[in-house]
């Protein structure tokens, strides 16, 4: 077996019928899909699908040795931190990279086969095992946009309790939104709550976030933070 660090988020709903969730991602539940990404590769497939409940899963396997490579612009020297870290096992920036380039098409709202299901809002579950920034900044992220959030703290080792609890938590979003409103709050929120990128953060991350964001994040409570923190706190 291959013993590659996975990083993993699901997505499901119970809207009936519930196989139309594949419509909406543009990716066929009979099928597994790869895609090469910089650091790895990712996989989408679906544990679950009939009419009644249907899960997306989107699996990432990091390459560490790849991600040491394309450290080269992102920031700072050479340090052990680029060989001990935690990106090929928590929600990052990676996992962000991914869903974009993973879900592209869904992630603007388009969807030729069933445009009114895109433009509505559907009973959606959403499962990121191991999300960095503790549970009381999961909430502030994610409430404010109509999320109903579980955020279970993971311990720094199940064998040393007496260590306490990690930054990392195992996150449930339930609500009803708009699937693609639901990717871009990923996509935005991931990498702000894990608070680093594995990428440089140039010019162009401004529009990224211009359009990532959209009427969303104008109105959100932690703008300000979410702004900063996205950007890697370079000033926009």
């Amino acid at each position: 077996m291959r013993n590659t660090p996975l990083v993993f988020l699901t997505v499901t709903t119970t809207h009936q019928p519930a196989s139309d969730l594949g419509f909406l991602l543009h990716k066929h539940p009979g099928r597994v899909q790869s895609f090469e990404l910089s650091a790895g590769q990712a996989h989408v497939f679906y544990p679950e699908a009939s009419d009644e409940r249907c899960t997306a899963a989107l699996l990432l396997e990091v390459d560490p040795v790849a991600l040491v490579r394309g450290k080269a612009g992102s920031g700072d020297g050479f340090t052990l931190g680029q060989y001990v870290n935690d990106r090929p096992y928590a929600a990052s920036s990676l996992l962000s990279v991914a869903l974009k380039e993973v879900f592209r098409t869904a992630l603007t709202g388009r969807c030729t086969a069933r445009p009114e299901l895109a433009a509505r809002a559907i009973p959606l579950d959403v499962r990121v095992p191991a999300c960095p920034g503790g549970a009381d900044l999961v909430r502030r992220m994610f409430e404010p946009l109509g999320w109903t959030v579980e955020a279970t703290a993971l311990p720094l080792d199940p064998q040393f309790p007496q260590w306490g609890d990690s930054r990392y938590v195992d996150l449930r979003l339930t609500g009803e939104l708009r699937l693609a409103d639901a990717l871009n709050h990923l996509y935005v929120l991931l990498p702000v709550l894990d608070n680093a990128k594995h990428y440089w953060v140039s010019e162009d991350e401004i529009d990224k976030l211009l359009r990532a964001g959209g009427d969303w994040l104008a109105g959100h409570p932690e703008k300000e933070l979410i702004t900063r923190r996205y950007l890697a706190h370079r000033r926009p």
